[in-house]
């Protein structure tokens, strides 16, 4: 590991947790701890898991006034972000010219008028920071919070474990943020979920978020969670991994997200791509992203091909894996649009075999999120 990877406020900790350390997105961060990614990822879905997401770039664009600060950000995302109320959140994707999605981010509006705070994927960060500062108009503009430490508290216990520190935490809805203080350091906390299972997204100052992490750690429903399990966890709630399930070239309606286009949006464009994403919305996309559960126990990895029942290749796996949870294989992809219907029959060319698997539904692994 080369001494140029930059490493988050909680490195010292996962050393002492006996994290096995990889790189990822420009870090050294935990790809698994002892009991390994197995027990990691049943432990999430069972109880409570703490996630160290500190790469992810936090930022937010500031200006004079929501109105002024939503209608520039609108020019670059399809998403309906002027109705955004106070203390909300949602998930919004940046496009470029074509359409395609530079980056999947988050975007949340506080009480203090003039401000929408954002977190974009690690990777993609400096890019997302450039592509912003390239386009956001006179008055308005990016300041970056890199000083800022992040980790997400994930699983059914999560809310009973925060709620011991921070009471407001337990009536905190879904998509919802707030400031609060967790055992006396200040904090925003949102209420989401990369796992699909309920939890919190906790942003804290860089030298708080490792009193943070131990205070949460010392609660016994609390297990270390690295990048192996967070991957199997995202992979069965049907969440998509920036570069590898979207990328500059697919569209938000392609990546079967369509929800990030508001209504408005959808009746006024305005935003960049938005003649190719209107036609795909009215005629439907070349090709879809699906979910695909192989037959047997044999996974389907990232780059498998997807082929009809008479061999001709109709798409590829982007992220396949086994899901603990539902203790089979478990992939999403790609495929033309014309056999995108879930139940389809296709085939998986693995290890040079074609091997049975079916387009199903996402999640494999129903969401359970705290809607209040």
């Amino acid at each position: 590991m080369t001494s140029e990877l930059k490493r988050t406020p909680l490195y010292d900790l996962h050393l002492s947790l006996g994290a096995k350390m990889v790189e990822f997105a420009g870090y050294e961060m935990p790809v698994q701890y002892a009991d390994g990614v197995l027990k990691e990822h049943l432990h999430t879905r069972a109880k409570a898991g703490l996630f160290d997401v500190s790469h992810m770039g936090q930022a937010a664009i500031v200006g004079p006034d929501h109105e002024t600060v939503a209608r520039a950000l609108e020019t670059l995302v399809p998403g309906e972000i002027l109705k955004l109320g106070a203390g909300r959140q949602r998930l919004s994707v940046l496009l470029n010219d074509r359409g395609g999605i530079v980056d999947d981010l988050m975007v949340s509006r506080p009480a203090t008028d003039g401000r929408l705070n954002i977190v974009v994927n690690g990777a993609c960060k400096e890019k997302d920071y450039a592509y912003l500062d390239a386009r956001l108009p006179a008055g308005v503009r990016l300041e970056r919070f890199d000083d800022r430490g992040l980790m997400a508290l994930q699983g059914p216990m999560a809310s009973a474990v925060l709620a011991r520190h921070a009471p407001d935490a337990a009536t905190l809805k879904f998509m919802s943020f707030t400031e609060m203080k967790i055992g006396g350091f200040d904090a925003v906390v949102t209420r989401g979920g990369y796992t699909g299972e309920d939890g919190y997204e906790i942003s804290t100052r860089g030298e708080d978020t490792a009193k943070v992490a131990k205070l949460l750690l010392g609660e016994a429903e609390v297990a270390p969670i690295g990048l192996g399990a967070r991957d199997s966890l995202r992979l069965e709630a049907g969440m998509c991994l920036y570069g590898h399930d979207l990328d500059e070239d697919t569209s938000p309606v392609e990546g079967n997200i369509g929800f990030v286009i508001g209504k408005r949006r959808k009746e006024e464009g305005g935003f960049p791509g938005a003649e190719r994403i209107l036609s795909e919305l009215a005629n439907n996309p070349s090709r879809l992203r699906v979910g695909v559960r192989p037959e047997g126990r044999a996974p389907a990895r990232e780059g498998t091909e997807i082929v009809d029942m008479n061999g001709a290749k109709i798409g590829v796996v982007t992220s396949g894996g086994f899901g603990p949870t539902a203790n089979a294989p478990v992939a999403m992809g790609y495929v033309d649009f014309a056999h995108s219907k879930t139940g389809d029959p296709v085939r998986l060319k693995v290890r040079g075999k074609e091997l049975p698997a079916t387009i199903v539904d996402m999640p494999v692994v129903p969401h359970n999120y705290y809607r209040g």
